[in-house]
């Protein structure tokens, strides 16, 4: 059995199969593809005349955050024996890089993968939808906004609660620790927040309107 580069040593990984691709080549990918999607969402976003500055910044986010749901977290998901893989397949590849700031993802833990399955299958799909729902200005664009963010927030505290409960004790090195399993995730804590707090202050908002019409 091939020697693995997680911790803990003595985790047992049956078929691991080492990374093809070089850190930095796994990291450049993701780089050009993620500012393709971006760029593209922007230039999408501008085609709604309506649409603030803050609004298109939404929809980048939204779609860049839909597709890594559905396509990376999705491959997990549903890819137990991604860490025996041998053909180079870019999104075994993500994982087994991961897997060092994260040796949960490698372990395939019950508790990551219910995480990542519901973030798949619920808020993959629902980052698109709101997406176009930002653009078009749709009347449930705040509630589908609110109810996605607390999702991603809850979900990464779980994340988080889970792995310091178990020792957290699952990354090979401070530098895999801070950039991997906090610097990489941290977005996912931050934007959501921030989106949270907006939403309920425009429904609060539009809430109050609404009274001062009855009246």
């Amino acid at each position: 059995m091939e020697a693995h580069p997680y911790s803990p040593k003595d985790l047992i990984l049956p078929g691991f199969v080492s990374n093809s691709m070089s850190a930095l080549s796994i990291l450049g990918v993701f780089a050009a593809a993620s500012s393709i999607v971006l760029s593209v969402s922007w230039i999408f976003a501008g085609l709604f005349s309506k649409t603030t500055r803050l609004e298109k910044l939404l929809i980048c986010w939204f779609t860049f955050t839909g597709l890594i749901h559905l396509i990376v977290e999705g491959y997990f998901a549903f890819t137990p024996d991604f860490i025996k893989d041998k053909n180079g397949f870019y999104l075994a590849e993500i994982w087994k890089e991961y897997s060092k700031g994260d040796s949960r993802y490698a372990s395939f833990d019950s508790a990551i993968v219910a995480v990542e399955m519901v973030t798949a299958v619920a808020w993959g799909p629902a980052c698109l939808l709101v997406a176009y729902a930002i653009a078009a200005h749709k009347s449930y664009r705040y509630v589908l906004q609110l109810i996605i963010s607390l999702g991603q927030f809850y979900g990464l505290v779980i994340y988080y609660i889970t792995a310091v409960l178990e020792g957290d004790h699952f990354s090979t090195s401070p530098l895999y620790y801070y950039a991997y399993y906090i610097g990489a995730n941290s977005p996912w804590g931050l934007i959501p927040f921030l989106i949270i707090i907006r939403c309920w202050r425009k429904i609060c908002e539009s809430e109050r309107r609404n009274k001062r019409k009855v009246q």
